[in-house]
């Protein structure tokens, strides 16, 4: 490049001007006002950029970029600063040139920092550059907004940006770029987003298909291996490439199992569950992520959670749970996922069980995760063995143990959240008021003889009472939607009637129309709702399952107790406001033989537990293991004729 500025000439280059000095000599001013006079030639700073590191070969395209540059500058134009990223064009500004993905490179061009620094060195009123010059505009930015918002930055700093595919000479004097170079640079931006967003769009589509077909992304998740198929694509065949669908591994397709079933069945915690695997590593051998190197050799938290929250065990091929490009690998809120509408492989457990393990999730949250007492500062602490399954109606929080002047109270003292106006500071009750009425629930309705009856009277009453409650609020529901036809009709007759219409009335009237609509199909979809509530299916027969006896739950053993309440998916709901308690349990089909294990334990434990302290008394009291045959009805009726009381309501089934 020369160094004479006089050998310029009369032409100047687009978006700086050259103004004559007093000594005569040609000097550069850049921007829309000079910032200062000086005879040197026009220093450039480069501005380069590559989307990914793993698509594009850095050190090929930045050189390139580079000269594309150098072949466009004037004669008399220099290029003494470089900057340039590895990193995708669409990230907001804020997050720009902050990247690490140059350092992966040996790029064979010195680097003075990214787009944040060359912004920062401009705005400081420092810079040793006059101009910025990339290959193109959209190699500043993949978003017109910010592209725009660079450009008006350095123009605000007095330094031009310019683009090698752009006109850079320009006879316009003063006034820097043209109106009609101004609008090119805007469309290109324009073409630039509008091709990346096509493509992504039509990448989404691609993938979708992917996925609707069963053909997996990534590596298969533990439990399955990868079927392997050649590329439908002859080029990619060629090369080797191949798509794969799941099938199940022989060896840890049973641990997938066990897991799910220790979270349905025995309810229990990620690290409970975790501890149990690593006691056998042989038969339960532990995931290895992509990268070996980061492998630990062990079941973690962490493991068991990607395992329960993965739906791929259900058959259906899942993409888009996690954001891998835009947020760190953080899982997408599961409206964004992408499921395949059929099952498209085998699957290792059921869709029902997949949802009640995710619905477990919510209530084991903040719960101890086993049985025992807990340590906390290296010293054994109160066990609050209701902790755990005890909420409250009002807010539907989980309820914490206390302990104050001897007592134990379980209370509910929110901090945080929505809150019921109703609700006050903090509400307690006391366990010994608790253990009585849970006692008597699993004595009479679970394991007595008369449960059949208690169950059928329950179920009689509450089917009736929401039989009742369901008919009131349908018939309201079907009066407001002909109520809603009958306005709308109305606004339509009302323009039909009038003589004249002007915008400003028709707008009104469409508006009206549009508020009924949404009015109208909110009201059908909540009637649906409601015409549906009695397609579950229950099973009342699971109970005549159950052994029959007489043990007092809460004096059992910490462990069994415990194991007894998951088992049977105990949930105690106080409802302060009328000092009552609903106590629930539900039984399962997949789960009742291990509930009938647990419960002929515990029967057992508490039968030995009465036997020791009773041998020097009367004859010790003998739990009866029985099952009574299905249908089988006791011959003496259940006291007040099998009516619940008012503390205990809600028998699950």
């Amino acid at each position: 490049m020369g160094s004479t500025p006089a050998a310029f000439g009369g032409a100047t280059p687009y978006g700086v001007n050259a103004a004559a000095s007093e000594s005569g000599a040609l000097v550069w001013a850049t921007g829309a006002a000079a910032r200062s006079s000086r005879t040197a030639p026009l220093r450039v700073a480069f501005l380069a950029r590559t989307s990914t590191e793993d698509q594009q070969d850095p050190t090929i395209s930045i050189p390139r970029q580079l000269r594309s540059c150098e072949n466009v500058l004037p004669e008399h134009a220099v290029i003494v600063a470089h900057y340039y990223d590895v990193e995708s064009g669409r990230k907001d500004l804020a997050a720009r040139g902050r990247g690490s993905g140059h350092t992966r490179f040996s790029i064979p061009v010195p680097r003075d920092g990214g787009i944040a620094d060359l912004l920062e060195a401009a705005e400081s009123g420092t810079a040793e550059f006059d101009a910025v010059i990339c290959e193109s505009i959209d190699r500043v930015a993949r978003r017109t907004y910010y592209g725009t918002m660079i450009e008006h930055r350095l123009e605000r700093a007095g330094i031009s940006l310019l683009a090698s595919d752009e006109p850079i000479v320009l006879t316009g004097g003063r006034k820097g770029k043209s109106a009609t170079q101004t609008l090119t640079r805007r469309v290109k931006q324009g073409v630039a987003e509008w091709y990346v967003m096509d493509m992504l769009e039509k990448s989404w589509g691609g993938f979708e298909q992917h996925t609707e077909q069963g053909f997996n992304i990534g590596q298969p998740p533990y439990g399955y291996l990868a079927d392997k198929i050649p590329h439908p694509v002859p080029a990619r065949r060629q090369e080797g490439r191949t798509k794969h669908r799941l099938v199940p591994d022989p060896v840890r397709a049973p641990v997938v199992r066990r897991i799910f079933d220790m979270r349905v069945v025995d309810r229990l915690a990620f690290a409970v569950i975790a501890d149990r695997l690593n006691r056998d590593l042989v038969l339960n051998p532990p995931p290895v992520p992509p990268d070996p190197s980061r492998a630990v050799g062990a079941w973690t938290y962490s493991s068991i959670r990607e395992v329960i929250f993965n739906p791929k065990y259900t058959g259906h091929m899942v993409w888009n749970r996690r954001a891998t490009k835009s947020n760190k690998g953080k899982l997408n809120p599961i409206e964004e996922w992408v499921w395949s509408p059929e099952p498209t492989h085998e699957a290792i457990i059921s869709v029902e069980k997949f949802l009640q393990a995710q619905a477990i999730a919510k209530h084991k949250r903040t719960s101890r995760t086993g049985a025992g007492a807990h340590t906390a500062l290296g010293r054994p602490v109160r066990i609050y063995p209701l902790r755990s399954y005890i909420f409250c109606m009002e807010c539907g929080r989980r309820m914490c143990g206390q302990f104050k002047d001897g007592v134990v109270y379980y209370s509910c003292i929110p901090k945080s959240g929505p809150t019921p106006e109703s609700h006050p500071r903090s509400l307690s009750i006391r366990e010994d008021k608790l253990t009585p009425t849970i006692n008597d629930f699993f004595r009479t309705r679970v394991f007595g003889a008369a449960r059949t009856k208690f169950v059928s009277d329950a179920r009689v009453s509450t089917a009736t009472r929401a039989a009742a409650e369901a008919h009131d609020r349908t018939r309201a529901l079907r009066a407001k939607i002909v109520d809603a036809e009958k306005r709308q009709e109305k606004l339509v007759r009302s323009i039909e009637l009038a003589e004249e219409v002007d915008a400003e009335f028709l707008r009104i009237v469409q508006r009206r129309v549009s508020e009924i609509k949404a009015e109208r199909k909110a009201l059908t979809e909540e009637l649906a709702d409601i015409e549906h509530l009695g397609e579950g299916r229950e099973e009342p027969q699971l109970l005549d399952a159950v052994p029959i006896g007489d043990m007092d739950v809460t004096d059992l053993p910490d462990e069994s107790q415990q194991e007894i309440f998951n088992r049977f998916c105990l949930d105690i709901r106080y409802d302060r406001p009328n000092r009552t308690i609903d106590i629930q349990v539900t039984l399962r089909a997949e789960t009742i033989a291990a509930v009938v294990e647990t419960a002929t334990a515990a029967l057992q434990v508490y039968d030995q537990m009465n036997v020791q302290v009773s041998e020097t008394a009367n004859p010790p009291f003998r739990g009866v293991c029985s099952v009574p045959p299905v249908g089988f009805e006791p011959t003496h009726p259940p006291p007040e004729g099998g009516a619940l009381s008012p503390e205990l309501r809600g028998l699950g089934t």
